[in-house]
């Protein structure tokens, strides 16, 4: 199982609109058969989206879907830093 902590930060005046995208890339991304979890979690301008994907193969295929790649461009000017996102394992 892989691991992924994203996180988007919105600039203020723009919290509404990454919010809606945010939801819509949610919902996009539960219907893929390798994902395990999805979980978007919330503080202000802070979107934080926590995924287990079953393999490599399945992040892989999520990684080129449409709907992600629209999301990345799209939030670019709307971000107030680069997405940051962390491939991780579990340890204990």
């Amino acid at each position: 199982m892989i691991s992924i902590t994203a996180i988007i930060k919105s600039k203020q005046e723009n919290i509404e609109q990454v919010r809606n995208m945010v939801h819509h890339l949610v919902t996009e991304t539960r219907k893929e058969d390798a994902c395990i979890r999805y979980d978007l979690h919330t503080a202000e301008n802070v979107f934080i989206i926590w995924e287990e994907w079953k393999d490599q193969a399945g992040l892989d295929i999520h990684n080129n879907q449409s709907y992600l790649q629209d999301f990345i461009t799209k939030s670019e000017t709307l971000t107030a830093s680069p997405i940051q996102v962390y491939k991780t394992i579990q340890s204990l």
